[in-house]
């Protein structure tokens, strides 16, 4: 063949194809037909085209071959929670997030017969303690050769701040604290599942945590030796909800807003993202949908470029942690890596024309908040004011209205429920909204599911 089998094809333009369409609806208006606006202001088109495009979009950082399946654990006793990491890593598990809820265990014990070059392990310690990162530091390097030691130590007091209401001791302190294991760790995390969990819109997110990130780029500017800045770690840690394509897009647009804020500080300007699904939109009725939700969520985080997900276990609202729940959590992101092939493509979603406007929408649309935030005082400020906590209660109440109204359909919930379906004697945990009346320095943020009050109502007639 002489030529392209397409040169003998003339192209079409998206004007061509609209018009088409118009068309082929005789009559009805192609807005109101076809176009579907979302809870982020973003009007979704029936199709794209790459005439919209005024240059081709970057590639982008991420690689989707080297995403790890991680395996959460909580420490309530480190002999136990290291036997349980021996064994994730033995069924498969290639990263290991320890939750510590306090400092008073052996770390020793804790990553013993560990093998910390090839496993990454998180440790997210619910406290803040030099000493405690000292521990971890002494253990992890006695453990492994330095340069190749992959422990990394989750400390975010801004997001424990905006969980609980309160700092760990109080602002100077905590800062003060906070500067010390920065400069032992070059380490920085920041929580921005909270937001979405709570019922934040994806636009709120990526501001919030962008707002978020700017406090400790602000504080630490003078702190971090300019050599550290360029080798800075940091880490996001996200929860991913179920509007598929658009959580694709959210964790790519995360990259590209924490590009453009590190810049502007000479901060290493790659990032690691860990993605968990969403609480949000989980049930504990019909919970081996979860399953499902779960599944598509951890796609949406394997295309949009996360390199750790950790699952979340089908049963996790209503169970105490067990080996049969976390066992089929992490087979699903094994199915996804083994059978389905999600590892064998680096950045499978650049150049989808739909993808690549919803970036860069969500991205723009969150700048735009960002710089809102930072003209009123920053996200420390607004958060003291109650200006994040109201708008993101506004938003959640806007969810929870096309919930109730059924525009927004969790199946086998409120949508074909089965009424012989029993819960009540199969809740080893709460699974709702426990309130504890305390004092406060600001209004905590507070996550809260979709089908709490629908789940409580059933409950009570069973």
């Amino acid at each position: 063949m002489s030529k392209p089998l397409f040169d003998e094809f003339e192209g079409v333009s998206s004007k061509a194809w609209k018009q088409k369409i118009q068309v082929d609806l005789k009559g009805a208006d192609y807005n109101d037909t076809l176009i579907w606006n979302t809870n982020e202001g973003i009007d979704v088109k029936p199709f794209y085209h790459s005439d919209e495009f005024e240059k081709w979009p970057e590639i982008s950082a991420s690689k989707a071959t080297a995403w790890k399946i991680c395996q959460a654990i909580e420490v309530q006793n480190e002999n136990d929670a290291n036997i349980a990491a021996r064994d994730a890593i033995e069924r498969g598990a290639e990263s290991i997030l320890f939750i510590v809820n306090s400092e008073n265990i052996s770390v020793s014990d804790l990553l013993s017969n560990i093998d910390l070059i090839t496993i990454d392990v998180h440790l997210k310690c619910n406290f803040l303690s030099e000493e405690f990162t000292s521990k971890i530091n002494n253990a992890t390097l006695s453990e492994a050769e330095a340069p190749n030691n992959i422990t990394t130590i989750h400390t975010d007091i801004i997001g424990s701040l905006a969980k609980t209401g309160n700092w760990y001791s109080n602002l100077k302190e905590d800062h003060s604290k906070f500067e010390g294991i920065v400069k032992q760790t070059n380490e920085l995390s920041i929580d921005l599942s909270l937001y979405q969990n709570a019922g934040a819109t994806i636009v709120q997110q990526l501001a919030y945590g962008l707002a978020h990130a700017n406090e400790y780029l602000n504080h630490l500017d003078n702190v971090i030796a300019s050599e550290a800045k360029q080798s800075l770690k940091v880490t996001f840690n996200v929860s991913v909800g179920s509007n598929y394509f658009f959580e694709i897009a959210k964790l790519r647009a995360l990259r590209q807003l924490w590009a453009t804020l590190a810049s502007e500080y000479d901060v290493n300007t790659n990032c690691k993202i860990i993605a968990t699904p969403s609480k949000r939109n989980k049930t504990i009725y019909d919970y081996n949908v979860n399953m499902l939700r779960t599944t598509t969520e951890c796609m949406s985080a394997v295309l949009g470029g996360a390199d750790t997900i950790c699952n979340l276990p089908y049963d996790a609202l209503y169970h105490r942690p067990n080996e049969f729940g976390e066992r089929i959590s992490r087979n699903q992101l094994l199915v996804l890596k083994n059978e389905s092939y999600f590892d064998k493509v680096n950045n499978p979603a650049d150049g989808a024309y739909y993808i690549e406007s919803l970036t860069e929408q969500l991205a723009e649309k969150a700048l735009d908040i960002f710089k809102d935030i930072e003209s009123n005082g920053g996200f420390l400020s607004q958060l003291k004011e109650g200006t994040i906590q109201r708008k993101i209660k506004e938003s959640a109440a806007k969810e929870q209205a096309d919930f109730d109204a059924e525009k927004l359909v969790l199946l086998g919930t409120n949508k074909h429920p089965n009424p012989a379906d029993k819960m009540k004697n199969e809740l080893e945990i709460n699974p709702f909204l426990n309130i504890e009346k305390r004092k406060t320095l600001i209004e905590p943020i507070i996550e809260k599911r979709l089908s709490e009050k629908l789940e409580t109502n059933r409950l009570k007639e069973e």
